[in-house]
């Protein structure tokens, strides 16, 4: 299944029905009046999240969505069938804009919410409803309230507790799959990973955490460079960040450790300065590869230059993993406690 996470789709609620105009007829009814049932209404079209969906492939051959029309009312005061709502299912975490204004009509961040996109049209009244003193046989009738149509572009916004930042083959889908249930592509070139890609942590009784592998980023990410500006939106939910940084040298084109750190940061400051502010911590990769005097003298580096305390792993030998995923749930569970008491759209 391919990884598809906007589309723009095309909404139509149902009409109404229209009423109906109907006098009875029976043999020994002298003075029959008026029996002219009321349309039924219009299926509404609801947009319902859902943790069985991971991604809006399902929507991409189809443009149009409308939901079906209410019946007309009948004779003998028979209201018209109601149209039936068209329900489409949404992954959790999917945000829904107005195609023309860019408006935000809906946030499905929660598993089984819904919410009406379009509703339908309200059934029209029967020439019964008509019927006064004065007006005994009335013959007018309404022909049921219109369908609403809709615009949209639908975006999925991964929902993480832990994202994983840094440059391509920085070691984040390598991390992903020694420490949890994720198993994605992993191979020694830049961009290997094109999909976000979501893994779940377990910690037994005590509970789990979500963890995101999300593609590379390099320098210009947040105008477009790469694959970055359409996947910087997936770590908006993330609560903090594991920000991953490769110890080997791939060459001159490739800055430093330091400066690779320095330049994600930039790219999520220029993207969003709220997203800069989330808290992050700062690993080193690949640490196999050098000795440990090389691994304490980019320790100092860090220090020095960044002003920021780093771990060192490699997760292909499993060192250092566990210890990392157990600050991850230690943090994690502090910044639930403090965005659970400020009510923070995080949670």
């Amino acid at each position: 299944m391919r990884f598809i996470d906007e589309v723009e789709i095309t909404t139509i609620s149902g009409k109404g029905g229209k009423g109906c105009a109907s006098f009875r007829r029976e043999v020994f009814v002298p003075f029959g009046g008026p029996d002219g049932g009321d349309g039924g209404k219009g299926g509404d079209v609801v947009l319902y999240a859902t943790s069985r969906r991971n991604t809006l492939e399902h929507l991409r051959g189809q443009k149009l969505y409308q939901a079906t029309p209410g019946g007309p009312g009948q004779g003998a005061g028979r209201t018209g069938a109601d149209g039936e709502d068209l329900v489409i299912e949404l992954p959790v975490g999917t945000v829904v804009f107005d195609a023309e204004t860019g408006q935000l009509l809906a946030d499905l961040a929660e598993d089984e919410r819904r919410v009406i996109l379009c509703h339908g049209g309200q059934g029209g009244r029967g020439n019964t409803r008509f019927k006064t003193s004065t007006n005994r046989a009335p013959t007018r009738y309404d022909p049921g309230g219109p369908a609403q149509a809709r615009d949209v572009r639908l975006e999925l916004r991964l929902l993480a507790d832990v994202g994983l930042l840094g440059f391509p083959n920085a070691g984040k889908s390598t991390l992903i799959s020694a420490v949890s249930n994720a198993r994605p592509r992993v191979a020694d070139y830049p961009f290997t990973t094109l999909v976000p890609n979501l893994g779940v942590v377990s910690f037994g009784w005590e509970g789990s955490f979500v963890i995101a592998d999300i593609p590379g980023l390099i320098e210009g990410a947040s105008e477009g460079q790469g694959l970055g500006l359409r996947f910087l939106r997936h770590v908006e939910r993330c609560t903090f960040f594991l920000h991953l940084v490769s110890c080997m040298d791939y060459g001159e084109d490739v800055p430093d450790p330091v400066r690779r750190y320095e330049i994600i940061n930039n790219e999520l400051r220029v993207f969003s300065p709220e997203l800069a502010q989330r808290p992050q911590i700062v690993v080193l990769t690949k640490v196999d590869t050098l000795d440990e005097e090389a691994i304490e003298a980019l320790r100092a580096r860090f220090k020095e230059e960044a002003g920021v305390e780093v771990r060192a792993i490699s997760a292909p030998l499993h060192q250092g993993t566990t210890e990392l995923m157990q600050e991850c749930w230690r943090r994690l569970t502090e910044l639930r406690a403090t965005l659970a008491e400020v009510d923070s759209p995080l949670r």
